[in-house]
């Protein structure tokens, strides 16, 4: 497979610099030199380079220090000697501060630790309008044939609504880059405005509507452009972007009442509109019907020849949808955000040949997180009426039944039994099994076993690189992990949008609109038949103490929403969709608690263990706050409420 090394030009004199390397089709991001604007848009091969360096601002997901979801929220937690000073983990820990803010992707600074420090989005908003500007003078790049302009200018017009939907899902409100501010322009005209949110919204959208006209359906040379914009990534976008649009956090929220501007501009609007919920499920429609029309479906794991279970099988199919490279479900990875480095931090050891520094594990997934998967039966465990796990601490010993899950004879946390296959696919623990395809016995019997207490092979007793919970992220571990000093990891681009995803986003905006219909129903289900679980109806009927759940539309959104925080576990979205749905001041004011991960004895061990006490104050703690600084250069700027 052939990859595009590019070397960039950056006309800024802010240098963003990237080096990423891979086997994959990708987009190499390699900028090491500065050129003028002249040659920059003179010859096609220099239109390129620059076409890639709007592409290079897209955050890295798939880096744990980077991706703002995964830290600093509830998801996962970290012991205090490893990553030190990862700006989002210091949010979650309630370090977040006006003078000078973490992940301050405003003013392009204070990222913590990780590859760049320093990191602006609207000085790749301010790229994109150079190349846009210039691309769309017929008298420049005389060379590029006119098919080819028509979509670099789609692909970046996407990019610059891209950047700004970023920057609004964390602000709210910000001020509208449409055009650049010459260097000669005078103070009144530098001193811009944060527009409304709905403002942003429709700016983004015509953006995204704009841009969809010229880009593929599909990306055929797979070979050298895999991860360029396509029509589903522009739609699915939009749908995602008019999803936030309509969730109580920006549509119709009181607590915003009285955030106004000098101009007296109310920023967010306060009166709900229903109508949002409609619009934003006929986006999710729209994006579904391209991205399967273009042949998107649903990941299933094949058989082979190793003759798996119907267990593991479907664990493999929930788990490889997300890193199996460029399956039919996902709809847009980005090949810059390459996952090797967060596998080594996932991992887990499996036997006593696996060392530490190669299997991390230094990834934590908190006890609620593990409590918010389903049971069997495919209920929430607060639930399930068959089924009782009241007791936190109780132990159990696993028989034949279990035995594709945790070894069988082994005694582990009643909480680890009785579980849906995506329990089992996302997390490891004590005493479960973990089957890759370097499985010792070359099937999914008699196969790897993590064994997790303190003196374990596979416990917390090597020096920093120590899990403070008991539970390890398997979901973002390819299963053709070995244990090997050369290339353990098979790196996979970090998946921004899959279409399970939409099915979700369709069956939540449509469930704002008309209830818990038919059609709600069946994305939903669509879901979690792949998950190997039954449909709602039969599920909340024959198991649920609350057996009319879903019969309402309150009842359908705690399911969809539950869903979604099960499907997308440790993608990084929860954090999201927690502060969007507005209850962030619920979850993240709750303890995060593990397994005493210093016990080497079940009485020990099976100990909860309170790692720390959240604070998320309400109503300040959902946006980002501006630097002091920055108020200070531009006196038209206001404070997000509460900083």
């Amino acid at each position: 497979m052939s990859s595009i090394k590019i070397k960039l030009y950056l006309v800024i004199t802010l240098i963003l610099t990237v080096m990423l390397q891979s086997c994959e089709p990708h987009l190499d991001v390699v900028p090491d030199n500065v050129a003028t604007i002249d040659n920059a848009f003179t010859l096609r091969n220099e239109a390129e380079k620059f076409l890639f360096t709007c592409y290079s601002y897209l955050p890295q997901e798939g880096d744990v220090r980077f991706n703002i979801g995964m830290l600093a929220g509830d998801e996962m937690w970290k012991n205090e000697l490893t990553l030190e000073d990862v700006a989002n983990f210091e949010i979650a820990k309630g370090n977040q501060n006006v003078g000078t803010p973490e992940f301050n992707v405003w003013d392009g600074n204070n990222w913590g630790a990780g590859p760049s420090n320093n990191y602006s989005i609207f000085q790749g908003i301010r790229n994109c309008n150079i190349f846009i500007e210039n691309l769309e003078d017929e008298s420049k790049v005389l060379d590029l044939p006119d098919y080819e302009r028509s979509r670099w200018i789609a692909e970046v017009k996407f990019l610059k609504a891209y950047y700004h939907y970023y920057l609004m899902r964390m602000y709210g409100p910000i001020p509208i880059i449409d055009k650049n501010i010459p260097i000669e322009a005078s103070t009144e005209e530098i001193n811009i405005y944060r527009e409304p949110v709905d403002d942003v919204v429709s700016f983004i959208v015509n953006l995204l509507d704009e841009s969809v006209a010229d880009l593929p359906s599909e990306i055929l040379d797979t070979g050298n452009e895999l991860g360029r914009i396509t029509k589903p990534i522009a739609l699915g976008i939009k749908a995602e972007v008019l999803l936030l649009a309509a969730s109580p956090l920006f549509n119709g929220n009181p607590d915003y009442a009285g955030f106004i501007d000098s101009r007296g501009i109310e920023l967010v609007n306060t009166t709900p509109n229903p109508e949002k919920w409609k619009i934003a499920a006929n986006a999710a429609l729209e994006a579904i019907q391209m991205a399967e029309g273009v042949g998107a479906k649903l990941y299933e794991f094949e058989q082979n020849q190793f003759d798996l279970s119907d267990t593991t099988l479907t664990k493999l199919s929930y788990s490889q949808a997300f890193t199996e490279r460029w399956n039919p479900e996902i709809i847009w990875s980005n090949p810059n955000s390459l996952t090797n480095t967060l596998q080594y931090y996932c991992m887990v050891p499996v036997s006593p040949d696996y060392n530490h520094s190669l299997c991390q594990k230094i990834l934590s997934p908190p006890i609620k997180i593990a409590k918010e998967f389903h049971s069997k039966n495919g209920v929430p465990i607060n639930e399930d009426k068959t089924l009782n796990f009241n007791d936190e601490t109780e132990l159990r010993v696993a028989t034949s039944e279990d035995r594709y899950n945790i070894l069988e004879g082994y005694r582990s946390a009643r909480l680890n039994f009785d579980r849906e296959p995506r329990f089992y696919a996302s997390l490891a623990f004590d005493g479960s099994t973990f089957y890759k395809q370097d499985s010792p016995s070359r099937s999914d019997e008699n196969t790897w076993v993590v064994r997790a207490k303190f003196s374990d092979y596979a416990g917390s007793n090597a020096g920093v690189l120590y899990n403070v919970t008991g539970y390890y992220i398997r979901k973002l571990v390819d299963w053709r992990m070995t244990n090997t000093t050369g290339t353990p990891y098979r790196g996979y681009a970090w998946p921004m949008l899959r279409l399970s995803d939409l099915y979700l986003i369709y069956a939540e905006a449509l469930n704002e609109v008309e209830g818990p219909s038919s059609t709600v129903l069946d994305y939903v289900d669509r879901i979690r038949s792949r998950a190997g679980l039954k449909g709602v109806v039969e599920s909340w009927s024959t198991y649920s103490s609350n057996p009319n759940k879903y019969t309402s539309k309150e009842g359908m959104r705690d399911i969809i929403q539950q869903e979604r925080l099960i499907e997308f576990a440790f993608e990084g979205k929860r954090f999201w969709d927690i502060r969007r749905w507005k209850r962030a001041s619920e979850e993240f004011n709750k303890d995060i608690s593990g397994w005493n991960y210093l016990g080497d004895e079940d009485s020990e061990y099976y100990q909860i263990r309170t790692l720390n006490q959240q604070r998320f104050v309400s109503p300040r703690d959902y946006l980002w706050p501006l630097s002091e600084n920055t108020l200070l250069q531009n006196p038209n700027l206001v404070q997000n409420p509460g900083w």
